[in-house]
């Protein structure tokens, strides 16, 4: 894994009382010969569940054992209301049960609210937030000299989101080269899941996509959760606990709605940017058309 060129100028808007969260991010390299790297994870979390937070785990050790980055800091980054997901639950009771889930279960994730509070952000931004955040502001991570070597910021995410990204259409192009391009993309194979083929169409930047295989397989998804919950099962061991408690506090889920996955949420959400693109350049193709 090789570092990232510099982040390409960009101004970025923030929720109300906006912090970026540093309180778990490692302030010194432990090896100075290695390329500090973060993990982002974008997604819905409605809810968190344990296949969540073990995907951070199973990248954490690919990376040790794969490739010459020490990681540095692990993010969730719950996605925005305007995500437009059926059923989707308020991005309040969504960020309260990542940082539940974050801060009593682990002693180096952190869940960051930047793009859950606003509206729709394409995960190019969000990765280019993060970048920001710890790179261009923060100067990066200090090595035990006292100089400072900049984070790669890396996605992770599960075989459901390679998926989308190898089906026609559903991404731009311009955002497939800056994620899988600039970034890279740790994705966590599940069961049932035939990766080959969506890599291959990906071949461009085979690279920088590391399939990470799950040893002992996990398939809890928070679609199943939430059904359970509907049907008035217990879901108590498939949930951090303190995110379990906090669900039946405040009587979540049990009236879901529609449901779709977070594949097919993904789909429209970038469909729909994509087409806002398209006819942005109609329009700018138009007028200069007419002004000529």
């Amino acid at each position: 894994m090789s570092s990232a060129s510099p982040p390409p100028t960009r101004e970025f808007t923030n929720p109300p009382n906006y912090q970026f969260p540093t309180h778990r991010l490692a302030r010194v390299l432990r090896n100075p010969d290695k390329q500090p790297l973060v993990l982002v994870a974008c997604g819905s979390f409605s809810p968190v569940t344990y296949l969540h937070l073990r995907m951070f785990e199973m990248a954490k050790d690919y990376v040790r054992q794969n490739t010459d980055c020490e990681v540095v800091g692990g993010y969730l980054s719950p996605v925005s209301d305007q995500y437009k997901k059926p059923g989707l639950l308020s991005a309040h009771h969504r960020v309260n049960m990542c940082n539940l889930a974050a801060e009593q279960t682990s002693q180096w994730l952190m869940v960051d609210p930047w793009e859950a509070f606003q509206d729709y952000q394409r995960t190019a931004v969000v990765l280019d937030h993060f970048d920001y955040e710890i790179n261009t502001k923060r100067g990066g991570i200090e090595l035990p000299d006292g100089t400072r070597k900049p984070a790669r910021v890396m996605l992770l995410a599960g075989s459901d989101l390679i998926a989308t990204m190898s089906e026609p259409g559903v991404w731009s192009e311009a955002d497939l080269d800056h994620i899988l391009g600039r970034y890279g993309v740790l994705i966590i194979e599940r069961a049932g899941a035939d990766m080959d083929q969506a890599i291959d169409s990906l071949s461009r930047w085979r690279h920088n996509i590391h399939l990470i295989h799950q040893l002992v397989q996990n398939d809890v998804s928070s679609t199943k959760v939430r059904l359970f919950l509907r049907r008035g099962l217990s879901v108590r061991y498939l949930l951090p606990a303190p995110v379990v408690d906090y669900i039946e506090e405040h009587g979540l889920y049990r009236d879901d709605g529609p449901t779709a996955s977070a594949a097919s949420g993904a789909i429209a959400a970038e469909k729909e940017k994509g087409k806002e693109k398209e006819d942005a350049a109609a329009a700018a193709a138009s007028s200069s058309s007419s002004s000529s």
